[in-house]
């Protein structure tokens, strides 16, 4: 079976929709609410669409040999989740997903019960859901398929870019601030309200982020904002009181001019 590059990235896509379908409805179901899973802000888990392509592509001889073809799948799909839990951590500082408590994990980035699901996954998908995908892809046009995917591209890129930056923009957030300010600066204002339901959504999606950089850097900014909050809530009270102080002393001084005048 021969793919053409804008195939693969097709499939990419396919499977990335489909590994954030699965992972937002198994989380849905178990937090009875909807979860957006994944760490972009679209509806796709690349590191879905990554595992199947690297499995297209390095398993295309064994495609008749079932348990190569299923072990190989777990060796190629559990290093790659090893990989971008090891990546993610070092780039953001954050532990993204653990299966510390679960039984044959590795460091908790992996363990065997998801790995066997990957195998099996990558079985049948190597088998029978990839040359079921091709055989409709192939009736598509060229230029129809490339001109969707260029828009879906597009569309990633710019997901990718907003997303990073979100991360890195809430790492940050805490150097805005000035040191002994009386006032929250505009500039951090603006970028709370504009990143912190994104933010909400990440937390969500991975619960454990509470627990890391950005959890603590969101709890320096609220502690920095009651604050800011208290220390003008002060400045009020002692305007409030010298404006007090002026009046009394206007009355005062009116009174004994009055007291003249007769």
């Amino acid at each position: 079976m021969i793919i053409k590059i804008e195939q693969y990235i097709a499939l990419f896509y396919i499977y990335s929709f489909m590994g954030w379908a699965m992972e937002t409805i198994q989380i849905s179901i178990r937090e009875k609410k909807f979860v957006n899973r994944g760490f972009l802000i679209g509806p796709y888990c690349p590191i879905y669409g990554c595992g199947v392509i690297l499995i297209t592509i390095l398993l295309h001889k064994y495609h008749d040999d079932l348990s190569a073809t299923f072990f190989l799948s777990i060796l190629i799909c559990g290093t790659l989740e090893y990989l971008t839990s090891f990546v993610m951590e070092k780039i953001f500082k954050a532990r993204w997903w653990d299966y510390s408590q679960r039984k044959f994990n590795i460091n908790g980035r992996i363990c065997l019960e998801t790995l066997i699901p990957f195998g099996i996954a990558g079985t049948v998908i190597t088998i029978w859901i990839n040359p079921f995908f091709i055989k409709y892809l192939n009736v598509i046009p060229s230029i129809i398929i490339n001109i969707i995917l260029s828009i879906i591209s597009i569309f990633f890129i710019i997901d990718v870019v907003v997303s990073f930056k979100i991360i890195f923009n809430l790492k940050e957030i805490s150097k805005e601030f000035k040191d002994n300010t009386n006032e929250i600066s505009d500039k951090v204002k603006k970028i709370v309200r504009k990143k912190m339901a994104l933010y909400r959504r990440l937390v969500r999606a991975f619960p454990r982020i509470k627990e890391n950089v950005l959890y603590e850097r969101w709890e320096d900014i609220k502690k920095k904002i009651e604050e800011s909050k208290e220390e003008i809530r002060i400045k009020i009270d002692n305007s409030k009181a010298e404006i007090r102080e002026k009046i009394d002393d206007s009355k005062e001084n009116f009174e004994k001019l009055y007291k003249r005048k007769k």
